[in-house]
């Protein structure tokens, strides 16, 4: 009985319980590491693979709160606001552009017929494929990155938002119509408030991808920017930094979709039920 309060299909770990499973991967991957590396510097002091915690926390200190001797920045925190920007352009376009687009492909017919298989085929082009052919239409400075990022994330919001509208009773649609609402007003004030969540949702969904994106096209061409730093120092083997930069990454994507999932639960508590 216990076995399966723990493991089994109906199991609901409650308290310090769920804490603990939640804090166990981490941990056993944390020993893995500290293992990993005592034995390798213990071979070779040098060696640059598996740096020891201290090693990062030095480098980590160095680009935070030690300024840069040729620019007098702090590089992590100027890495850091130069890459949440162009993600936070390229997902606010591709959020409003897929909300708009979704949302009338849902209620009108029409415009579904001539977009959605053009929707379908844009979202099959990958778009790391197509990463020269943005920088040689938009050049190599802001626009291009964001670009990507929306090129990224933009076909699969707009047709997630579009089978979220379809999934919607016809009923309602048809008692709005009824009851005098124009097509307008049934689009924006009786569709629109139910797909907002699923929009957050699909948000949400495709901050990975975007990451993705972003960290692809500093690689390629910029001069800041958390995506440039990794791929700047990796030619030293600075695997001491790269590692910092790797957690700070996955920290602030994991803080952008607590965001997220906090607005939903605030905003639409009804939404989870369903």
């Amino acid at each position: 009985m216990k076995r399966s309060k723990l493991l089994g299909i109906y199991a609901q770990p409650q308290g310090w319980l769920k804490i603990t499973l939640a804090l166990l991967p981490f941990i056993l991957v944390i020993l893995a590491y500290l293992v990993a590396s005592d034995i390798r510097l213990t071979e070779n002091p040098s060696d640059k693979l598996l740096p020891s915690f201290h090693s990062m926390l030095d480098a980590f200190e160095r680009v935070a709160f030690t300024p840069d001797r040729r620019t007098g920045d702090y590089l992590l925190w100027q890495d850091t606001l130069s890459s949440l920007t162009r993600l936070g352009l390229g997902l606010a376009l591709a959020t409003l552009c897929a909300l708009f687009l979704g949302l009338n492909m849902g209620v009108f017919p029409g415009l579904a017929s001539s977009t959605v298989p053009f929707m379908t085929m844009l979202a099959m082009i990958p778009p790391l494929a197509v990463l020269p052919i943005l920088f040689i239409s938009f050049g190599v400075g802001e626009s291009g990155k964001v670009a990507l990022i929306f090129l990224g994330t933009f076909p699969l919001m707009a047709r997630d938002v579009y089978m979220a509208v379809r999934r919607i009773p016809a009923e309602q649609i048809t008692k709005a119509l009824t009851l005098g609402a124009s097509e307008l007003a049934v689009t924006y004030k009786v569709v629109l408030p139910q797909i907002m969540p699923r929009l957050l949702s699909s948000l949400r969904l495709s901050l990975g991808a975007a990451w993705l994106f972003l960290i692809a096209a500093e690689a390629v061409a910029a001069t800041d920017g958390l995506g440039y730093r990794i791929f700047l120092v990796r030619r030293y083997l600075s695997m001491d930094l790269i590692i910092p930069y790797v957690i700070w990454i996955t920290l602030l994507g994991f803080l952008l979709d607590y965001c997220i999932r906090a607005i939903i639960k605030y905003r639409y508590s009804w939404y989870k039920s369903e």
